[in-house]
């Protein structure tokens, strides 16, 4: 065995080669994972353990004598330069462009008709109390406004939610700033509602508030008829009395569609009339919550769901296309 290594050794020095691959030939042979060191190596433990310590020094001259002689012959063996220089000249990968989401596209629409008339946008969190979002907004425990908003709470605890409205934002900003008050309040909110083509439990809102001394029903009804204007090109609306806890009185907002086409009749049900929004005067005990002087200050207050003015606008009927991350759905929007 002592003399089959020095033929080793003596193999390995006397090796001479330019060739990269008869190179990598030599390095498999002798130092690959079935080479022949590692098959001495193997074969330590079947030696005499008075020989074990000559067999190791021969076994461990081998391999310095094969580690010397390969990279001496690497240094060596001419490799093929690559070329750092880029031909300018070649064609280049073309990059497919992203879109943006049409519920981002329209909500940003929406931001920058109010922004024109002096509103900045406000926000605040998802997960809120139960006093940001129920009850300093008219609606304290058990009053039955609750009931038209099936909440999500969290981890059992009553007084934490996923916020059902985006009017919570209304509330801190008061609690923060002085009149006079003009803010936007956009984002995602959360009901426990069945998921359908016409309902979801995450949808987006986006709600006004101006609070100032001496402000009326018709400062309010002037800012929403310049708004369906801008956005819709349709100057025509109608309020209809309804019923909120935070605002008195109330209405909700039509706004004429017509009865042009087919999908006119359907999605205004024969009527030519589109419903848009909530609004309304702020409750002077909402004011009172916020230790705003009902006395002194006034305001009103107006709130749309985002998903229905997208359907409307670009002829879209199911509420579930907006979550579903489809490119083909989303690149019909990238000339918008």
């Amino acid at each position: 065995m002592f003399e089959k290594i020095k033929e080793y050794i003596q193999e390995v020095q006397n090796f001479q080669s330019t060739d990269p691959a008869e190179l990598e030939n030599f390095r498999i042979r002798f130092n690959g994972k079935k080479g022949i060191l590692t098959q001495l190596f193997d074969d330590f433990k079947q030696i005499p353990n008075e020989q074990k310590k000559a067999y190791g020094q021969e076994i461990n001259a081998l391999k310095q004598a094969f580690l010397q002689k390969f990279e001496e012959l690497k240094s060596s063996t001419p490799t093929a330069k690559k070329s750092t220089e880029i031909d300018l000249t070649r064609p280049g990968f073309p990059f497919q462009l992203g879109t943006r989401h049409p519920i981002s596209l329209v909500k940003n629409r929406i931001i920058e008709i109010f922004k024109s008339i002096g509103f900045a946008v406000a926000d605040g969190p998802e997960i809120e109390d139960d006093w940001h979002n129920f009850s300093a907004l008219n609606m304290p425990e058990y009053h039955p406004a609750r009931d038209m908003q099936d909440t999500f709470f969290i981890e059992q605890n009553p007084d934490v939610l996923l916020r059902t409205h985006t009017s919570s934002v209304q509330i801190r900003y008061m609690e923060e700033n002085e009149p006079p008050i003009r803010i936007l309040s956009p984002g995602r909110v959360f009901r426990n509602e069945a998921i359908s083509s016409r309902s979801h439990c995450i949808f987006h809102q986006i709600e006004g508030l101006y609070i100032d001394e001496k402000v009326s029903f018709a400062d309010l009804k002037q800012t929403i008829q310049f708004f369906t204007t801008e956005l819709f090109g349709k100057s025509k609306i109608r309020m209809r009395p309804s019923y909120f806890p935070f605002t008195e009185p109330s209405a909700e907002v039509d706004v004429y569609w017509g009865l042009n086409s087919e999908t006119d009749y359907r999605i205004t049900k024969g009527t030519g009339w589109l419903e848009i929004m909530g609004c309304g005067m702020v409750d002077p005990a909402v004011l009172k919550n916020v230790n705003i002087d009902p006395e002194k200050y006034s305001g009103y207050a107006f709130g749309m769901g985002i998903e229905r003015i997208v359907m409307l606008l670009y002829q879209m009927g199911d509420i579930r296309m907006f979550f579903e991350n489809d490119k083909r759905m989303l690149q019909q929007f990238s000339h918008v």
